[in-house]
């Protein structure tokens, strides 16, 4: 039986603007003693927390028995990941607050990121950016959209004119020195380099033309779920850093315009040359 997936993208918009309430109401509430450390600088809150609580019961009134691979929560319901990293039928991918750092300092970037995959692939995304108010979705086969607009990548084919997005690296350092070399050579070579603080959201301005190129490597699937979908169906491509067709559990990532995608990985190839 096939989904109705544009009524359910529209349930989790209105789900996510629910969750984002809570959000911006504990924003100024929170103190530090509220802080709690997951790992080194791996932060979490009870906001981050009680926001997965209020997305996770409202997806599975939306799609019930449906499984779930939630940030805090882990994976919950059928569809349990065997080892090698794959999903089973239908599975929410969420980020209760994708950019827990940025939302302790009260810096203005941070999202909801909801992805609904089938298996591995996504077929729903949607990345809610509560700052601006942006809420960004695709359906597989529908294009993208931005508060309901269509929208798409940008057609610049030129490196030196390409603004590129990227995250620093928070606690996996052991490529460090390649990370850095890759982006001394970029800082000469495009128009500039963008560090916000949510891969969700990176993706998403990709999405809609306002970069060219994001890449990051250690992420998490909650942390690409929602954007690979969004980007792709802008007109994008995802891959892994080695040109690979990627998929939620890999740990690198390159999101394009698609024009820029070879120029982009044959300069991040000298310093990544291979796994």
């Amino acid at each position: 039986m096939s989904l109705p997936l544009d009524k359910i993208c529209k349930e989790v918009i209105e789900l996510t603007h629910e969750a984002g309430k809570f959000i911006m109401q504990e924003r100024d509430k929170f103190s530090q003693s509220d802080i709690q450390k997951k790992g080194f600088n791996d932060l979490v809150t009870y906001v981050d927390k009680n926001s997965e609580k209020i997305l996770i019961a409202g997806l599975q009134k939306i799609l019930p028995g449906s499984g779930i691979l939630a940030e805090e929560s882990g994976e919950i319901g059928p569809s349990k990941s065997p080892p090698g990293g794959r999903l089973d039928g239908y599975t929410w991918v969420i980020d209760p607050i994708d950019g827990t750092t940025n939302f302790i300092h009260r810096l203005p970037c941070f999202a909801i990121s909801i992805g609904l995959h089938l298996g591995n692939y996504p077929i729903i995304g949607v990345v809610n950016e509560l700052n601006q108010q942006e809420c960004f979705s695709a359906i597989k086969g529908e294009g993208a959209r931005l508060n309901g607009k269509p929208i798409h990548v940008s057609e610049q084919t030129n490196m030196e004119d390409a603004l590129i997005a990227t995250g620093f690296p928070y606690n996996d350092f052991k490529q460090q020195d390649k990370y850095m070399g890759l982006f001394k050579e970029l800082m000469q070579c495009t128009q500039g380099i963008r560090r916000i603080g949510s891969a969700s959201v990176d993706m998403c301005y990709v999405a809609c033309g306002r970069f060219e190129v994001f890449y990051e490597y250690g992420l998490k699937p909650w942390d690409v779920s929602a954007g690979t979908i969004i980007v792709e169906e802008a007109g994008g491509r995802v891959s892994d850093f080695w040109n690979g067709d990627t998929h939620i559990f890999e740990r690198s990532i390159i999101a394009s315009n698609k024009k820029l995608h070879k120029d982009f990985s044959d300069v991040l190839g000298k310093y990544f040359p291979g796994k």
